[in-house]
């Protein structure tokens, strides 16, 4: 209390000048409309402003929020057009139903990358879910864009996914225009570039054209993007096209990710295997 009325009997002189100052400004405004109107609107403006970067600031702190209530909402609209989606295949035959079940195998779980590699031969991220949410190793996991990759290992609260970064990772895709089946496989250099092998050199491929996973897949939905075409060359001793594609998966700024459980993949793995027993 002492050094505060020390600082007031030392600075009396300037204190009383800053009062004088108000007391003017205040008379001059509230005789004078000009001056009134003015204070006014350059007041309601700078109170705007401070406003308007309060809220900014309240809501760039919520944005992990509504990035997460987001993910969730794209997983549950995913899931919905991927059922509609097999419901009506555009390329069936006429009078092809496919049972319900079928239609509907395929659920979503959003995770968030929390670790993620784009420099290695080998690449890999890891996601904030585990077993303890119902995931597995053999997962195909997505993102809003296309292809990620597939779970290869499951602690009870974290995954290990091998990314299609990785050059022993390859998924069957088909090439919308054209129809033609290959694999797209990464050559282990850039991280926006990935190769599409076994495209038959006697069929006509168009650059720009979309690649998206085949129905020949049990781990991720036909139709997810995997890349569009960049560079199409062939060598006359070859039977398939050299094909690169532009990955429409930015793995720089991987936020959320998809895992894909296929609810029928148990039956369709098992079915196979004795078929291979049987041979």
């Amino acid at each position: 209390m002492l050094q505060l009325v020390d600082f007031v009997v030392r600075n009396r002189f300037f204190l009383v000048f800053i009062l004088l100052e108000v007391l003017s400004v205040w008379l001059i405004v509230r005789s004078n409309s000009y001056w009134g109107a003015t204070y006014f609107n350059t007041s309601n403006y700078y109170v705007a402003k401070t406003l308007a970067f309060s809220n900014s600031a309240r809501e760039y702190t919520k944005l992990d929020e509504v990035n997460s209530a987001l993910a969730n909402e794209n997983a549950r609209l995913r899931a919905t057009v991927t059922a509609l989606t097999q419901k009506k295949p555009v390329d069936s035959p006429a009078g092809y139903v496919p049972d319900s079940s079928f239609a509907s195998r395929f659920t979503f779980t959003v995770a968030k990358v929390v670790d993620n590699e784009t420099n290695k031969t080998n690449n890999v991220l890891t996601i904030d879910k585990g077993t303890s949410d119902g995931i597995k190793p053999g997962m195909g996991v997505i993102s809003a864009t296309g292809v990620v990759g597939k779970v290869r290992f499951c602690s009870d609260n974290y995954s290990v996914v091998t990314s299609i970064l990785h050059s022993q990772f390859m998924v069957s895709s088909k090439l919308v225009r054209s129809k033609e089946i290959g694999y797209a496989k990464w050559p282990g250099k850039d991280p926006n570039i990935i190769d599409m092998i076994d495209v038959s050199k006697y069929t006509k491929i168009f650059k720009g054209d979309s690649a998206v996973t085949s129905d020949q897949n049990s781990v991720f939905p036909p139709g997810i993007m995997v890349g569009r075409v960049e560079t199409v060359t062939v060598h006359p001793n070859q039977t398939f096209y050299n094909i690169t594609l532009r990955l429409a998966t930015d793995f720089r700024n991987l936020s959320y990710v998809y895992v894909v459980q296929n609810q029928q993949l148990g039956e369709q793995d098992s079915l196979k295997l004795r078929t291979i027993n049987t041979k």
